[in-house]
């Protein structure tokens, strides 16, 4: 796992150097802050314009969906973030394993929590459709 991040923050290091190389000329003169505030907004507004479609379709009838993305970028961003921040305390190491225990543990928890919803919803529609054949004789 610590090879993992290794390597992706190498990645991002070099992406890093790149971009800053694009400023080289005489023309260009931005700051290392200024090129952080150009490219990340770029970024966030290229993600902006492919997720909004999506989240707005299935806000019409999967606010679950949402909900899960939502929870499950979170949850991932929290594994890791644990699991750099045992490496750098030194009361663990970053394991990749961890990660995905861990992500599995709440992908099994939400099928099941999916699973008793749709359960519980399939009785309560049942219920409520008795009631109303009842109502009209």
């Amino acid at each position: 796992m610590e090879s993992l991040v290794n390597n992706f923050v190498v990645f991002i290091a070099r992406m890093h150097a790149y971009i800053l190389t694009l400023n080289d000329s005489d023309q260009k003169n931005l700051t290392d802050k200024q090129l952080h505030f150009l490219v990340i907004g770029i970024l966030g507004m290229a993600l902006i314009l492919i997720i909004y479609p999506l989240f707005k379709m299935l806000s019409k009838n999967h606010v679950l969906v949402i909900a899960f993305l939502y929870v499950f970028t979170l949850i991932l961003g929290m594994t890791f973030a644990i699991g750099i921040g045992q490496m750098i305390s030194g009361e663990g190491t970053m394991k990749l394993g961890d990660v995905v225990f861990g992500i599995t543990g709440f992908l099994l928890m939400f099928a099941i929590f999916a699973v008793v919803r749709e359960v519980v919803l399939a009785i309560y529609n049942i219920v409520i459709a008795g009631r109303k054949k009842r109502k009209r004789k």
